[in-house]
């Protein structure tokens, strides 16, 4: 016996979100101090340790993510919603992106922690500010009896069977959608579409990577080569999309454009930003399909367009994500989007306390020899 106290507990709901899972709480059950929240958070997902054997974190980026959730002191929305995206084999915690597969189960997170009362109608609509943007989004899902349901007939790839619909609309965001001025740039010798609906994104040819589009995530990763060629195009992206020295953060995403092979309007693989996403993310999703609708942009001559509607289906790797997407320029003014909206589901997975790894606990103490 150490004779040291065991960790308190902490107030946690773990939920799917789209094709992510994480944990949520209330920002009032974590510590204000950031750095604080930081340290606890990465104990409670096993952090770092690529098997994440001592916490709640599943190995992957899209399993290892947080939710921090809050009454919103601004009119315009009715809740907060600061994402945090945890490291898996670092000590590192990173607030510099918004998710938007998580952003699927703040709505019901909020009335399952009595944040927001339920509709009347049997569906709830709560106004959510992504803090880490402050952009905003609508979610709308169905709450019989007063409580979020979590079954239902919707269907997203990337997720076994079907769940309740939840679904996201996003106003016009304040940014350009065209963060360097311009509908292409050449960066690091490719051409390139440098886009922001909700999350910077870097759009590129496929083959001007030397790939086809079509491969596995897991056979691009083994490609050192390109790997390095992705990085060394993200970290030239990130100061002309104004976000400065992106060397230690996950964005921008570099999604790879090739033709559609099942009938949808465009093929990606995207990296976020070093492993190549199983599916796609709703943010990333928006990114690529505002891009497609950029006249002169690189998915020219890739992207299969519909003739009418604002839907695009986005093929990814395991499937396909559906997203409403408008774009219109007015006059000579550069293009901008005006109306962005997607089907989700979400699933809460348990609702209880958690208990983090101890602070004394090193690394090292934890690797197997």
């Amino acid at each position: 016996m150490t004779g040291e106290p065991e960790p308190a507990g902490v107030r946690c709901l773990l939920m799917r979100g789209g094709t992510s899972k994480g944990a949520y709480f209330l920002a009032g059950d974590l510590p204000a101090d950031p750095a604080a929240r930081d340290d606890l958070l990465l104990r409670i997902m096993g952090s770092p340790d690529p098997r994440q054997i001592d916490g709640l974190g599943g190995a992957h980026p899209l399993t290892s993510k947080v939710a921090v959730v809050s009454p919103s002191a601004g009119g315009d929305a009715d809740v907060d919603y600061l994402f945090l995206q945890v490291a898996v084999d670092t000590a590192g915690v990173s607030d510099r992106q918004n998710c938007g597969n998580l952003l699927a189960g703040v709505g019901p997170f909020a009335v399952e922690r009595g944040l927001v009362a339920p509709g009347d109608d049997g569906r709830t609509s709560v106004r959510i500010r992504m803090v880490n943007t402050g952009d905003l989004a609508t979610a709308t899902f169905p709450t019989p009896r007063g409580r979020p349901a979590y079954s239902g007939g919707a269907r997203i790839s990337g997720v076994p069977g079907t769940a309740a619909p939840v679904v996201i609309e996003f106003p016009p965001g304040g940014g350009p959608l065209l963060p360097t001025g311009n509908v292409r740039d050449t960066i690091a010798g490719t051409p390139v579409t440098c886009v922001d609906n909700g999350m910077p994104t870097v759009l590129i040819p496929a083959d001007a990577l030397g790939v086809t589009g079509y491969e596995t995530p897991r056979e691009l990763e083994a490609d050192a080569a390109l790997r390095e060629r992705v990085e060394e195009i993200r970290l030239a992206a990130g100061p002309l999309m104004g976000l400065g020295d992106v060397g230690a953060t996950t964005v921008p995403k570099l999604s790879l454009l090739a033709p559609p092979a099942h009938g949808g309007a465009v093929s990606t693989r995207t990296f976020i930003p070093h492993r190549c996403h199983t599916s796609i993310g709703v943010l990333g999703a928006a990114g690529v399909a505002a891009g497609l609708r950029v006249p002169g942009g690189v998915a020219d001559g890739i992207a299969d367009l519909p003739a009418e509607g604002d839907r695009l289906r986005v093929e990814h790797p395991t499937g396909f994500l559906d997203i409403d997407v408008r774009v219109a320029a007015h006059g000579d003014g550069p293009p901008a989007v005006t109306r962005t909206a997607v089907v989700r589901t979400a699933r809460k997975i348990f609702d209880g306390t958690v208990f983090p790894r101890p602070a004394h606990t090193s690394p090292l103490e934890r690797q197997d020899r």
